[in-house]
């Protein structure tokens, strides 16, 4: 996820400051390893992780490098193309980065907030997402330790959003019917403008 704003990737993408030329580049290459719209794990229901420790906290450490290089603030294992219930973020956009196996993600107030979200797996939209303003957050460490906690705000937002991307969910189906068309002609404007000219579309 991306935040302009702690707008929300509240949320997983977007710069928050102009990028320098060496950002840009790094930005650019490890969105090349994201997935994008359009790929099938990503609308995967991810399956749940029975093996901790060695391999798993590499994966994370790798997750974590992606995230920050793609000036992100949240990734979940299937936008890398890997359909296990993993997400890693930062708690408030720039602090500490954690990951967290088999999360389970419970609402624990009525208390709901709506804010723009961008995503690193759609790239350049962000829309509208009401979500709970508070969290408990279940789960384990890498090394299989247990998770058990209550998180609010910016943080339970991002958490939220991960936690979506596990059931293949994304932020075009939580938004408004409006803002989902705005969202997807913006994605279908993009994608023309990138075609080479002359070449057919597919």
């Amino acid at each position: 996820m991306s935040d302009e704003q702690q707008s929300a990737e509240a949320t997983e993408e977007e710069p928050r400051h102009e990028l320098t030329p060496e950002e840009r580049a790094r930005r650019e290459r490890a969105l090349e390893q994201i997935t994008q719209l359009g790929d099938p794990v990503l609308r995967t229901t991810a399956v749940p992780i029975n093996e901790f420790g060695g391999d798993l906290v590499a994966l994370g450490a790798h997750m974590v490098a992606l995230m920050d290089d793609a000036i992100g603030v949240g990734l979940a294992a299937p936008q890398i193309g890997r359909p296990i219930r993993l997400f890693v973020f930062r708690e408030d956009g720039d602090g500490p980065a954690r990951a967290v196996a088999n999360p389970v993600v419970e609402p624990i107030t009525d208390e709901l907030d709506v804010l723009e979200e961008g995503c690193l797996s759609i790239v350049g939209v962000h829309v509208p997402v009401e979500r709970p303003v508070a969290v408990r957050l279940r789960g384990k460490n890498l090394d299989g330790t247990d998770i058990d906690e209550e998180v609010h705000g910016f943080t339970a937002r991002v958490i939220q959003h991960e936690n979506d991307h596990l059931d293949g969910v994304l932020i075009l189906e939580r938004t408004t019917p409006e803002a989902r068309r705005a969202a997807l002609k913006e994605l279908h404007a993009q994608r023309a403008a990138a075609e080479p000219a002359g070449e057919p579309s597919a």
